[in-house]
């Protein structure tokens, strides 16, 4: 279980295939209080450490985790947001994300709007009820609060200092963006396919 509040940035040393496997190398300045099996979402794919030497570590994207998310795109030199499963102890800054990525999108529009920025998404036709204006979306790990939403559009208000610590600084018109709905409307939505029936 991740929060959407990205702890630091880390960088795609390596890339290895192996069948339907991609192991991905990364090295980054959390690396040092990493553990094997340890859980970590990059761009908010939660994938599992499997092997560490010095200040990068390993992580292996299975067939199913390439086919929904965006991480076949990556390259090496690729900057990734990063974040450790969450602190049963600790507060929860953003909403309640589990690493598994629903879809990918597509960035649309980037617009500048004196100090932030408003970023517009679309994303393949899906039940309205999964966005709610105001409530909760998870772009590339990030936790960002829905703004205009519809079936297949919605936009996200990027303050300065989530630009700044996240790869939203790289993010243009036309990438590719993986998505996780709120698990909350998730649940909701699924109770009431079944309450209709």
């Amino acid at each position: 279980m991740f929060t959407g509040i990205i702890e630091t940035l880390g960088t795609v040393e390596a890339i290895r295939h192996e069948g339907e496997n991609i192991h991905f190398t990364i090295k980054s300045s959390i690396t040092h209080e990493l553990k094997i099996d340890q859980s970590v979402s990059h761009n908010g794919v939660c994938l599992t450490v499997v092997a560490i030497e010095n200040d990068t570590y390993v992580v292996t994207a299975i067939q199913e985790t390439l086919d929904k998310t965006s991480l076949g795109l990556l390259e090496v030199g690729a900057i990734v947001n990063l974040e450790r499963a969450m602190l049963a102890n600790a507060r929860l800054d953003g909403h309640m994300v589990q690493g598994h990525v629903d879809m990918t999108g597509v960035c649309t529009e980037v617009k500048e709007a004196d100090g932030s920025w408003y970023y517009r998404f679309s994303y393949p036709k899906n039940p309205a009820y999964l966005l709610v204006n105001k409530g909760s979306i998870c772009v590339n790990g990030v936790s960002l609060t829905v703004v205009d939403p519809s079936d297949t559009h919605f936009s996200v208000a990027i303050i300065p200092y989530t630009f700044e610590h996240t790869t939203f600084k790289n993010l243009k018109a036309g990438h590719k963006v993986n998505l996780e709905f709120d698990i909350i409307g998730k649940y909701i939505g699924r109770y009431m396919e079944a309450y209709r029936k």
